[in-house]
């Protein structure tokens, strides 16, 4: 795939996207914009499905929807209400610090960069992005392992790791594509462009795509 690619493949992307499953996430936010909330359910969704991810946000954030209402809360009650999410023991503890941070440090105000949210613990790149992309609705590029597979699938990037990736598609792909890479790579990874056995036959940028590392596809 090449750069001038990216401007034809968008729009039947956002084509075939439209069938799929929206992440949860990003449906979401597309109602509710609040960063806090955004930062807790991206800090609930790593390494937990897309369904637990959902259910157990809606029940935290019933219970404490600001910075101040979570760190109110024990570390036993955020326990309670978020499992069975991957992790669940060491999520509620870093939620409880990091709401506390929040109040304490920010004025209860989820800051507003990469850079000041990469200081709170348990805060990576991508969440960092996702709450500046969707919470604050700023430029910011979310690579996942589906936004890191997909575009070096392609030939887009070629690159060894999620945030190699982050930073090469700053320098090559449109600004204007940004804020939105992640949720629809996220439902095409999960849909069609699979980690495994990709689903080839039914992928409309199956002409544009290099299958780099494809060994087996149906």
């Amino acid at each position: 795939m090449t750069g001038a690619d990216i401007h034809r493949i968008w729009p039947i992307l956002k084509k075939q996207v439209k069938r799929l499953h929206v992440p949860w996430l990003e449906n979401m936010a597309s109602m509710d914009r609040d960063p806090f909330k955004i930062l807790i359910s991206c800090i609930l969704s790593l390494r937990t499905q897309d369904r637990a991810t959902g259910a157990a946000s809606e029940r935290l954030l019933n219970l404490a929807s600001t910075p101040e209402e979570m760190a109110r809360l024990s570390v036993k009650e955020i326990e309670k209400a978020i499992y069975p999410a991957g992790f669940y023991r060491v999520k509620a503890k870093r939620i409880k610090k990091l709401s506390k941070r929040v109040v304490e440090e920010y004025s209860s105000k989820v800051p507003d960069s990469i850079e000041e949210l990469l200081k709170l613990e348990g805060v990576g790149r991508k969440t960092a992005n996702l709450v500046v992309t969707l919470g604050y609705n700023k430029p910011g590029i979310c690579v996942d392992t589906h936004v890191h597979r997909i575009t070096n699938r392609w030939g887009y990037v070629t690159t060894r790791s999620p945030e190699e990736t982050e930073f090469a598609l700053r320098k090559k792909l449109p600004e204007r594509y940004w804020k939105e890479i992640n949720g629809l790579l996220v439902a095409f990874g999960q849909g069609i462009c699979r980690p495994i056995s990709p689903l080839c036959s039914k992928c409309l940028l199956y002409s544009y795509c290099n299958r780099a590392g494809v060994k087996v596809h149906r």
